[in-house]
């Protein structure tokens, strides 16, 4: 299979090529070039006047967190049927997928069953790294029962979701995360400090002590894997830093000096911008309470800032949407966030060679090159001089995993693919 004619972005940062010619070879890329040559019975794709980039990852991603606040707890589990949750994660991999991304972290919520139905073919959506439910203390960010209660009652679907485990002591911390790997984690998430959707702290305290880090990170590192921090403030980033974790969720309010000692430990920063724009008018639709509403104002413009910051002390940036909710259909809005403070061609390189380098996997994913799995998407479009395109699934007219044609809309005219009930396309033609 080859692609031609697309002007090639290949996820580098280099300079856009013209007229690229892109070889597939099974699932992995066999050339990119202006004079790559097809083979002589190979099926050519014309994308003229396309723009065709890498696969978009994102790495803050939260398939499975259909209802969250059944869940997590906050009301009575039961309600929803396993099967409805099912549909609607499933619903959530497909309209991925659609949007033009390839490769998600999901950072609390789905489990290695979901990814497995992926691999298989059962559920159309994009490669999943799992995390399994977020490692939390008692009282902390993600524990939503009410403070009242005395018992928990989290949903937890194995083989498909849960949302956190409740630790309190490094022996929990231990416990929480081998039963995450058993099941399919690829790495661990930890909630360190307090968070926008919780009732019982602020976004300046810390969570979980060092030595309860310390014991996830242990864990982690038996896995050739890693400990990622849900952290708004500077002092739960410090107390990550000490523990040994190697990337930060939102950073929120990041300083000069903890961007500095980020940069020194090679840690990374995931900002998640899409969610403080969208959640004040979509937490009724995610299942969340209206307090989170105040609790967001200012977090949007915060996290902008701490992104300049992290960037000027040299810290590896990547981005995630950290969406929630039935229907998540506004995962490109985090890319066009990011090109307003950095610029189109910098918040691409965050959306995949970045992002392939946070989650460990830059030697298969993340750049158009040879060698590395056919992951691409055709954008009808430039997204260099219009990147609010990325928020419109429709824009992305051909998006290839693993050499394999997920959709292809290429001869159908552009309109709007946020109002479109079912993907256009259910095509996984080997390439």
């Amino acid at each position: 299979m080859v692609l031609h004619g697309a002007t090639l972005i290949d996820g580098t940062g280099a300079d856009p090529q013209a007229k690229a010619t892109i070889a597939i070879d099974g699932a992995r890329i066999a050339a990119a070039s202006e004079r790559a040559a097809p083979k002589r019975d190979a099926e050519v794709i014309d994308v003229a006047g396309m723009t065709l980039l890498p696969g978009l990852i994102d790495a803050h991603a939260h398939l499975g967190l259909v209802a969250a606040a059944e869940l997590a707890g906050e009301r009575s589990p039961g309600l929803t049927p396993a099967a409805e949750i099912a549909a609607a994660i499933f619903r959530n991999c497909e309209l991925c997928i659609e949007a033009g991304f390839t490769t998600v972290r999901d950072m609390c919520g789905v489990d290695g069953g979901v990814a497995r139905a992926i691999e298989k073919g059962l559920v159309r959506g994009p490669r999943v790294f799992p995390s399994g439910p977020a490692l939390v203390q008692l009282g902390g960010h993600g524990h939503m029962s009410g403070p009242f209660a005395e018992q928990d009652h989290i949903c937890a679907l194995p083989g498909l979701v849960q949302m956190v485990a409740i630790c309190d002591s490094p022996d929990q911390i231990r416990l929480a995360a081998r039963k995450n790997f058993r099941r399919g984690a690829t790495q661990l998430k930890a909630f360190i400090s307090g968070g926008v959707v919780s009732s019982t702290d602020r976004l300046e305290d810390t969570q979980l002590t060092v030595e309860e880090l310390r014991a996830a990170v242990v864990e982690a590192d038996a896995r050739d894997t890693y400990v990622s921090g849900h952290a708004h403030n500077t002092r739960a980033i410090a107390n990550g830093l000490a523990a040994g974790l190697k990337c930060f969720e939102h950073g929120t309010f990041l300083d000069e000096a903890t961007a500095a000692a980020m940069a020194k430990a090679n840690a990374a920063l995931d900002p998640t911008l899409a969610v403080t724009r969208i959640m004040a008018t979509e937490y009724q639709k995610w299942g969340l309470p209206e307090h989170v509403v105040p609790r967001i104002a200012g977090c949007e413009k915060a996290m902008g800032e701490s992104l300049r910051i992290a960037l000027a002390a040299g810290v590896l940036v990547g981005s995630g949407s950290d969406l929630l909710g039935p229907e998540q259909n506004r995962r490109g809005l985090e890319l066009v966030l990011h090109a307003k403070i950095v610029g189109a061609m910098e918040a691409i390189v965050q959306a995949t060679r970045n992002n392939a380098r946070i989650m460990r996997q830059d030697a298969e994913l993340g750049t158009i090159e040879v060698g590395k799995l056919a992951d691409m998407i055709a954008v009808r479009g430039d997204p260099l001089a219009q990147p609010e395109l990325f928020d419109d699934p429709s824009s992305v007219v051909l998006v290839i995993k693993d050499g394999r044609v997920m959709k292809n809309t290429l001869h159908e005219s552009a309109g709007d693919g946020r109002a479109a009930s079912r993907p256009r396309s259910t095509s996984t033609t080997n390439l």
